[in-house]
């Protein structure tokens, strides 16, 4: 494999001023996407497409590998943003190829702000029957005792991720071609995964026993002359113009040659625990999950959140822009006027400005501004998409106060997060979570609003489609934020000293 030194200096350490992430900070950020396309020409330009589309999903750093059966497999890593790195003609003709897979990333809490190059997926490895690269999205919950076990039998890391223990698990298989080998180390894995991977020949892709992550299978091109993509959200087949031909189900491994795509089924069949919270939150609105529209069931998460908690007011406002869709169901059910009270300033980036203390207290206002004129006097009901920390909920109640608001209500679009997520998801250690430590009332008190409602763990499942709510045989969804029920024990966790909800 040929690594192509940067263009221009790089450090090999993400900056990452504090500023930075105070705007974001009171929400959960997915930690990856993941794109990958065989049988098109210039396949890398059609990574960095899909990458863009799934910026959302991890906007700390970026990777491509690529294939060219003259040149051998391409690498390209950087940090920052996909616009800003791999549209530059100089940079992706270093990427040749029909075959190519790609990565963006938020670190996890444990590495925020320690991010280095190597760190930086997809991840390549050499073994006797050629290289293969792969690209996660998930957490593996026992990557640290996997990782101490290589490590004692001779494997040498090169970076803290979880899903380098992939890349060796593979190289110690005594399988003899990459997709069994891939098969072999997986049925050691714990947690989350969905994985893009690639050989000289072949695009693979894997979704866990639970299928806790998504991931896509498109059509690009003709039937007889194109190719094909998988992806973490439809959004990013969109970009390319591929069809939408199906999910990748929970358990399923597709290999993908020009002969078309093969379906293997490794391990033990489970019930599906898909993530709830990507319907809330993770995934683009014009994305499809389940067959359902995101957009679609955000709204119908706030037409659920008015039968549960209606309230007097004058004025429904969205904090913009994830709260929009459950706003906007909200309104219609309860009757209440629809309005963007709060405005997003869309065109703040990561390095704005080098900030003095006094611009740094700004705050949340250098990213929202309330509309004055349509709020003054009004009883105002505030629709967001969750509550972490409580740090931003607060600050923005304050800005619709000073604006001349009446009253303060909030109604928040998924029930409270009171656990943290072990599989994918950037999340605070339970104790700084706000429904951690207080009840809902409490939690009313501290942020000093006239109310706060959430939408009930049943009242969400309502809303994305499941007629019985909750109240099934089993929990449909991975709903662990919310309830604490854990469908994989995070290992590691435990064994740092994570205690698991006691059994009621």
């Amino acid at each position: 494999m040929r690594v192509t030194p940067p263009a221009y200096p790089v450090d090999d350490r993400l900056p990452r001023h504090p500023f930075e992430r105070s705007l974001d900070d009171d929400k959960l950020r997915e930690e990856c996407g993941v794109f990958g396309v065989i049988g098109v020409a210039e396949a890398a330009n059609f990574v960095a497409l899909g990458l863009h589309a799934l910026q959302h999903r991890g906007q700390e750093a970026g990777g491509i590998v690529s294939h060219d059966p003259a040149t051998g497999f391409h690498t390209e890593r950087r940090f920052g943003y996909v616009r800003d790195n791999f549209t530059k003609q100089s940079l992706m003709a270093h990427l040749p190829g029909s075959l190519s897979i790609g990565h963006v990333r938020y670190s996890t809490a444990g590495t925020k702000g320690t991010t280095q190059i190597r760190d930086v997926q997809p991840f390549f490895g050499e073994f006797s029957m050629g290289g293969a690269a792969i690209a996660h999205n998930g957490n593996i919950t026992n990557a640290d005792a996997l990782r101490r076990e290589l490590i004692d039998r001779g494997s040498i890391f090169q970076s803290q991720s979880d899903s380098e223990c992939i890349i060796h698990l593979m190289a110690r298989s005594l399988q003899r071609n990459i997709p069994e080998r891939m098969k072999d180390a997986l049925r050691r894995v714990e947690g989350a995964f969905s994985i893009v991977a690639m050989t000289r020949t072949k695009l693979i892709g894997v979704r866990d026993p639970l299928g806790v992550r998504p991931l896509m299978l498109g059509k690009v091109g003709s039937e007889k002359n194109g190719g094909w993509a998988l992806a973490s959200e439809t959004c990013a087949l969109d970009i390319i113009g591929a069809e939408f031909e199906r999910e990748i189900k929970p358990g399923e491994m597709v290999v993908i040659t020009k002969d078309g795509v093969e379906s293997f089924w490794p391990f033990e069949k489970r019930n599906p625990r898909f993530c709830i919270f990507e319907h809330v939150y993770f995934s683009r609105p014009d994305s499809i999950l389940g067959g359902q529209s995101v957009y679609t069931t955000r709204r119908q998460i706030g037409v659920e959140l008015a039968r549960e908690a209606p309230v007097d007011a004058d004025l429904v406002c969205p904090v913009p822009d994830s709260g929009t869709p459950a706003a906007i169901g909200f309104a219609h059910e309860s009757g209440i006027p629809f309005g963007m009270g709060i405005i997003r300033n869309q065109y703040m980036g990561r390095t704005f400005i080098e900030p003095t203390e006094q611009i740094r207290n700004m705050g949340v206002r250098l990213k929202l501004n309330v509309n004055r004129a349509l709020i003054r006097g009004k009883r105002v009901i505030l629709v967001d998409d969750s509550v972490v920390r409580g740090t931003t909920s607060r600050k923005i109640k304050e800005m619709i106060l000073d604006a001349g608001a009446a009253e303060v209500h909030f109604r928040i679009a998924s029930p409270p997060t009171a656990w943290p997520c072990f599989y994918g998801v950037d999340t605070p250690q339970r104790e700084k979570l706000l429904a951690a430590t207080m009840s809902e009332d409490e939690m009313c008190e501290h942020l000093a609003v006239d109310s706060l409602k959430f939408i009930s763990l049943d009242g969400l499942y309502l809303a994305v489609g499941e007629a019985r709510g909750r109240n099934a045989t089993h929990p449909q969804y991975c709903d662990a934020c919310f309830s604490g029920e854990y469908p994989v024990e995070p290992a590691d966790m435990i064994e740092k000293g994570f205690e698991l909800k006691a059994a009621e």
